[in-house]
């Protein structure tokens, strides 16, 4: 591949801008194989965090796959053009409006009493869902992330000591795991934001419940789904424009 260095704050969307351009060319066909996050960021001359935010992005707009321990492959299905893929992400997004207000008002109320009450064993298990986070960084897999996202937000829950919590946690779990899928895809996608930056806000949510500083654990679970419950807004309106 011919080297092209890119120096710019926002590299990556550069990269997926010429990701897209030689999928869209032909030169990578539909279910092939891309070359590793190593050979794209030599080629690119950018980092490989760059290369993992671009393929995150393009991968939410529905050009690329991502399949665990094998690479990343061009969609076998691409989409018709950038507006049709960028709307296929805000598809229920009222909905998910609505539980988001639900999560935030149960989490808020969570994370208070979890820096309240926290035992050795909740610090342990935030401490083994952050590594995870970690882990599925480091091998760019989308699926582990988002799993170790949705244990994270129900180990708030669970740190709490109220049955309750957990239990209204519980019985909204599969729509709950969903709306983690749908919203981290508008984060990277219409924020721009990296999955590192993601860890850093669940890292400082912990620190704050190890702390037992029950102000700044619900300022920060507030802060961290009120960004989220903005971009789903966003997409409501550009949805109806």
């Amino acid at each position: 591949m011919q080297q092209t260095k890119i120096e710019t704050p926002k590299g990556h969307e550069l990269v997926g801008e010429r990701i897209v351009r030689r999928i869209r060319d032909g030169e990578w066909q539909t279910g092939q194989r891309l070359p590793s996050v190593v050979q794209l960021a030599e080629a690119y001359g950018v980092g490989r965090s760059t290369i993992r935010e671009a393929v995150s992005a393009l991968k939410a707009m529905g050009w690329l796959d991502v399949r665990q321990g094998g690479g990343t492959f061009v969609k076998s299905v691409l989409p018709n053009n950038a507006k049709s893929a960028s709307e296929s992400l805000f598809q229920g997004a009222d909905s998910l409006v609505e539980l988001l207000e639900v999560r935030k008002s149960l989490e808020i109320g969570a994370a208070s009493l979890a820096a309240e009450r926290r035992s050795s064993a909740d610090l342990a298990r935030f401490r083994e869902l952050l590594a995870l986070m970690e882990l599925s960084l480091d091998r760019d897999d989308t699926s582990e992330g988002e799993r170790a996202d949705t244990e994270f937000h129900m180990a708030i829950a669970a740190a709490s000591g109220n049955s309750l919590f957990v239990q209204l946690m519980e019985s909204i779990a599969d729509r709950f795991a969903g709306s983690i899928r749908q919203t981290r895809e508008l984060w990277f996608y219409q924020e721009k934001a990296t999955a590192s930056r993601l860890l850093n806000e669940h890292r400082t949510i912990y620190e704050a419940i190890e702390k037992q500083d029950k102000l700044k654990a619900s300022e920060l679970i507030s802060d961290h789904l009120s960004k989220v419950e903005r971009l789903l807004r966003e997409a409501l309106s550009n949805k109806s424009v």
